[in-house]
């Protein structure tokens, strides 16, 4: 690859397809530009760049092209955001709950874009339309977050990693104090409940022992009060166990504040675990990189490298940036990024990508992608975003715990007060201890921690399986796949074309036909231009070319040498009313006329990939109703492919704009809770992914336009991966639902026999916090590659 370079441009207002498709086509005919391709989803133009000592002058002319074509287009770096961002860290943030509260708080703040608090990750992610806004936002939200949680640590994640050098490692310790106290309430509480003391002993014992455990407690219960904080589980414990004390329950009051206390040990032991466990599953980022300079070796962080420099991998290293092999060979592991177990073996001319571990040999890089741009980097940060995209389930249960606690209070509160008014014999001594039962199990913490905790760790282990989800809402949409729609080349296909026969007619013999092809073709990166230039095997002289027009579904026309060539498939040679031969053999054909003459065809042939039966199979024992292929190719190929598959439909001779079309009709026959996949291969597809209610990218790593436009990107080119996103996806939803039925389960259970009488503070304890910690523990299953 040399010294090439990838540079993205975002073209704002523009909004005419034919006209992107323009640029695309003369930004490409730039001398020192490799490859050019226009993405009119995202308004992204992706340039790749033979020498970077040019890309000041490519540009430029890139720039002159658009504004001479579309002069209302605001150009700009993509690198340059509109949307400034902030990610900090909420050290210290153990409740569920209150990060619900912060997110629906912060998200109030005037100027705010989006604000997302990702419990599972501790992360608060703000945007904002400009940069003073955001300043100001941030200094709010400071404030917002100390009033619900005052010993949250607020730090900006920028700071918390700077080289490898400086990285440092933030630890919560517990507080030694704290634990001490509870220690001593604890021994003071059993020494209170197995020794007879006198009343007032006794009474002092369990008020000291109540006052060392639940100190935290009602500290923080009166703050909050102070605040406006009134229904959270510091007040519920507080006013529970005050009520105890009131009616004489002196040990209960103690036993209840001290489980309470315990479990919330254990319950922070359990998300912590499951933190270091999902953090653990993606420890994929480079520490460090091996930049040869002249003939030393220094040791930097990934992110000082830049594009062009060498770099030198040890065996046992992390690959720290993409890059091309030029030195050495090896055997790398890209488990942690495919999900392939087997090692693959690179030489020089080999792509490698970040992230990689390189397994025996020493191997020398020269470096393609800076690391904000490389492979590891992206996926880190797809993982780790998934988060800010919210499933259905997560939205729900945010908002059912915010009406849920003030409604348990309100039923305590009458519960209280009224049957001892009603029934005979009632006192208000019983019906308060049972209204206090009611508000001990009315904390929905099971609820607001498992369930982030468990659709993140779904996304946590797809991604280790070689599917990255780029949301848990697509991960929990995958669960009502109806109708998974294909596309064939490079897809169900190896995309591997290979020029199988060369057709003549009249005179003219074949290798004339293949030079006249591959002039056509020369300027094309479609996989069937690059087995005609691989057959042809010679270099192309571009300055013969007088002018190249690309045909969209249907062919090419240049002018070579003041000769008219034209090839393509047989629309282009009915558009021009050419009369031309039809043939019966299977493989993509494409037909070459000359100044209007036709001179024959040549026929290129693709294979089925090993892995496309398996992959259909298992989608079908899944339950999948409709399994349909579209495609650009002739009708007999694509009736070829899909009797060799055993596909529903296919649909073929399809232009890019009647694949969306043909989805759109599909689309209308799957139910209204169904979904449709779409599966392609994310750069000539970007269209059809973003129309489908799930786009799926295969092989997306070497394509950015893939990981832009789909929603799931699969890390290999096996369909069958889709197989495993969906079996991830089914049994992550099963793990949320579990956690659901059972937490909701439980504390119905707790909510009646508290009320009639017959259950305790005790079970009503473990009815709250007992809950939280099986939940958390059930949800860290989510993140097991089965």
């Amino acid at each position: 690859m040399g010294n090439h370079i990838k540079k993205e441009l975002i073209l704002e207002g523009l909004d005419c397809a034919n006209c992107a498709t323009k640029i695309e086509s003369q930004v490409v005919l730039i001398e020192g530009v490799a490859s050019a391709y226009m993405n009119f989803i995202t308004k992204t133009l992706s340039m790749e760049i033979i020498d970077k000592d040019k890309l000041d002058d490519i540009l430029k002319q890139t720039k002159a092209i658009i504004n001479k074509l579309e002069p209302h287009v605001n150009v700009s770096d993509k690198s340059i955001s509109k949307i400034e961002k902030k990610v900090l860290l909420l050290m210290g943030l153990s409740c569920g709950n209150c990060a619900s509260k912060i997110e629906r708080e912060l998200n109030n703040i005037s100027g705010v874009k989006s604000v997302v608090v990702d419990f599972a990750t501790k992360k608060l992610v703000i945007e904002a339309n400009s940069s003073y806004e955001l300043v100001r936002i941030i200094e709010e939200a400071n404030v917002i977050i100390k009033r619900i949680e005052p010993d949250v640590k607020i730090i900006d994640k920028e700071n918390t990693v700077e080289g490898h050098e400086k990285k440092k490692v933030i630890k919560e310790q517990g507080n030694s104090i704290e634990l001490t106290m509870l220690i001593i309430g604890s021994i003071l509480f059993t020494i209170a409940l197995v020794y007879k003391f006198s009343f007032k002993v006794e009474v002092l014992l369990y008020t000291i022992s109540y006052l060392l455990v639940g100190g935290k407690v009602l500290l923080k219960a009166g703050r909050n009060i102070l605040r406006g904080q009134i229904f959270d589980e510091n007040f519920l414990m507080g006013i529970a166990t005050f009520g105890a004390f009131a009616i004489g329950e002196f040990p209960e009051g103690v036993a209840v504040m001290l489980f309470y206390r315990v479990g919330e040990f254990f319950q922070n032991l359990a998300v912590n675990r499951s933190r270091k466990s999902i953090a653990a599953l993606m420890d994929i980022r480079p520490d460090y990189a091996n930049v040869k300079i002249d003939d030393n070796i220094k040791k930097v962080s990934p992110e000082e490298v830049k594009v062009g420099d060498i770099i030198i991998v040890k065996p046992g290293e992390k690959i720290p940036l993409d890059g091309t092999v030029v030195e050495g060979s090896s055997m790398v592991d890209a488990s942690a990024l495919t999900g392939e177990s087997i090692p693959r073996e690179v030489e020089i001319g080999n792509q490698v990508l970040s992230g990689s571990i390189n397994k025996n040999g020493l191997i020398v890089i020269e470096v393609t992608k800076e690391f904000g741009e490389s492979t590891v980097s992206k996926i880190l940060d797809l993982v780790e975003n998934a988060n800010s995209r919210k499933a259905p389930t997560e939205n729900f249960i945010t908002k059912f715990a915010r009406y849920y606690t003030p409604a348990v209070v309100a039923i305590a509160a009458l519960l209280a007060v009224i049957p001892p008014l009603f029934i005979n014999g009632a006192t208000f001594s019983q019906w308060l201890y049972r209204a206090l039962v009611f508000l001990v199990i009315s904390c929905p913490c099971a609820l607001v921690v498992s369930i982030p905790l468990g659709f993140f760790g779904g996304v946590g282990g797809a991604s280790r399986s070689g599917v990255l989800v780029k949301g848990s809402n697509y991960l929990e949409a995958l669960n009502n796949v109806e109708t998974v729609v294909f596309d064939k080349t490079g897809t169900l296909t190896k995309g591997v074309f290979k020029v199988t026969e060369i057709k003549t007619i009249g005179e003219v013999d074949q290798s004339t036909l293949l030079e006249y092809a591959a002039f056509a073709e020369s300027y094309s990166n479609h996989p069937i231009a690059i087995s005609i230039l691989k057959a042809y095997e010679k270099e192309i002289n571009r300055d013969l070319i007088e002018s190249y027009e690309e045909i969209s579904g249907h062919g090419i026309k240049v002018e070579v040498k003041g000769k008219e060539i034209l090839a393509g498939n047989t629309k282009l040679m009915q558009k021009e009313q050419i009369t031309f031969n039809e043939s019966e053999e299977v493989g993509t054909i494409v037909h070459i006329a000359v100044n209007r003459s036709y001179l024959g065809y040549i026929v290129i042939s693709d294979e089925v990939k090993e892995d496309s039966v398996r992959a259909i199979k298992l989608l079908k024992n899944l339950g999948i109703k409709k399994i349909v292929m579209l495609t650009g190719d002739r009708k007999s190929v694509g009736e070829k492919v899909a009797k060799q598959l055993d596909l529903d439909e296919v649909y073929a001779d399809l232009l890019p704009h009647e694949k969306v079309e043909r989805l759109e009709l599909l689309d209308n026959e799957k139910t209204a809770k169904g979904k449709l996949v779409f599966v392609g291969d994310g750069i000539n597809d970007a269209p059809v992914l973003a129309r489908a209610d799930i786009g799926i990218a295969m092989g997306g790593l070497g394509s950015d336009a893939a990981i832009e436009a789909a929603d799931v990107v699969i890390m290999t080119d096996e369909p069958s991966k889709i197989y495993t996103g969906i079996k991830i996806a089914k049994r992550t939803k099963k793990i949320v639902w579990q956690n659901i039925i059972f937490s909701l389960g439980v504390k119905l259970i707790f909510l009646v026999l508290g009320a009639l009488g017959y259950a305790t503070m005790w079970e009503a304890v473990f009815a709250d916090v007992g809950v939280t910690i099986i939940a958390v523990l059930n949800a860290m299953r989510a993140m097991k590659i089965e």
